[in-house]
């Protein structure tokens, strides 16, 4: 009977599994594949080994656009998860007004990352854009398509507006979760609205914003769609992350081989710092706890 059951549940996971397998470990083979040969046209390939993989660790290519990546990650936490904290911690706890609120903070999360490039890159133009022009009116020199300063200034503000509120609804799915007991018991204590935070709010909360850090991280640091439609990685290469330098090597360059060991490379780091991640903030929640 066991034995019966342990089959059905297989052919149950059969199809997810295959799934799985032509969405993400069929090509990852093949970029494997890709990352260890050379060809020169005519389908013609040739063995190279870690040859591509040498010579992308010590491309200065790849370390200065490593350290843009790094700094527009760093960055966007840095802003993100703050703002989304303070703008949860003020939503309305039930209501009328508490699902007006969640309903505007999900709107921009429903739009489509090329969508949201159009709007900021017609948005901050000087001559159509709303904010252009009216920074322009003001008398600030702003001009993102010839300035690195203001492109990145440009790539960030858009990245706040486009998912601040992602941590912002997990936050609040955090706060929604701590019993109205704990709020009596420290207005008993007559404990100040810093020390709810700090010993309430906020250890409550260290589960879902390990989630929102860590969702925030991966995607800022395989952002590609917005920057490339706004920026197109320019002015020169002052928007150009991992992602877009890796975009323009495999297909605008058609570089195959040195690409599949860029990209293979670029989707370590992220699990590496993805693991640190975690374990850094398990180990902090564990911490926590145990106090």
């Amino acid at each position: 009977m066991d034995k019966t059951q342990n089959n059905r549940a297989w052919f149950m996971v059969l199809p997810v599994l295959i799934v799985v397998a032509f969405s993400a470990v069929i090509p990852l083979m093949t970029v494997v594949n890709y990352s260890v040969q050379d060809t020169f046209g005519n389908n013609e390939f040739f063995w190279a080994g870690l040859d591509w993989f040498d010579d992308t660790i010590h491309s200065e290519r790849m370390h200065d656009s490593l350290f843009r990546q790094a700094i527009f990650s760093a960055i966007i936490l840095a802003i993100e998860v703050p703002l989304g904290i303070f703008i949860a911690l003020n939503m309305p706890k039930r209501g009328f007004w508490s699902s007006l609120c969640l309903v505007l903070m999900a709107l921009p999360l429903l739009i489509p990352f090329n969508v949201v490039g159009t709007i900021w890159q017609i948005f901050g133009r000087v001559d159509i854009g709303l904010l252009g022009h009216t920074l322009a009116a003001l008398g600030i020199d702003y001009n993102y398509t010839n300035d690195p300063l203001d492109a990145w200034i440009t790539v960030i503000v858009m990245d706040v507006w486009h998912w601040t509120s992602l941590v912002a609804l997990l936050a609040y799915a955090g706060l929604q979760s701590i019993p109205q007991a704990y709020y009596q018991a420290a207005k008993i204590d007559q404990a100040s609205r810093w020390s709810v935070f700090r010993y309430i709010e906020l250890p409550k909360m260290a589960g879902v914003l390990m989630i929102a850090i860590l969702l925030r991280f991966m995607d800022s640091f395989m952002i590609y769609t917005e920057p490339f439609v706004v920026t197109g990685g320019g002015p020169g290469n002052s928007t150009t992350f991992l992602s877009v330098d890796l975009a323009k090597m495999a297909t605008g360059q058609f570089d195959l081989g040195p690409a599949a060991a860029y990209s293979i490379l670029y989707y370590l780091v992220i699990l590496l710092v993805s693991w640190a991640f975690y374990t850094v903030m398990t180990n902090l929640d564990r911490a926590e706890g145990g106090k």
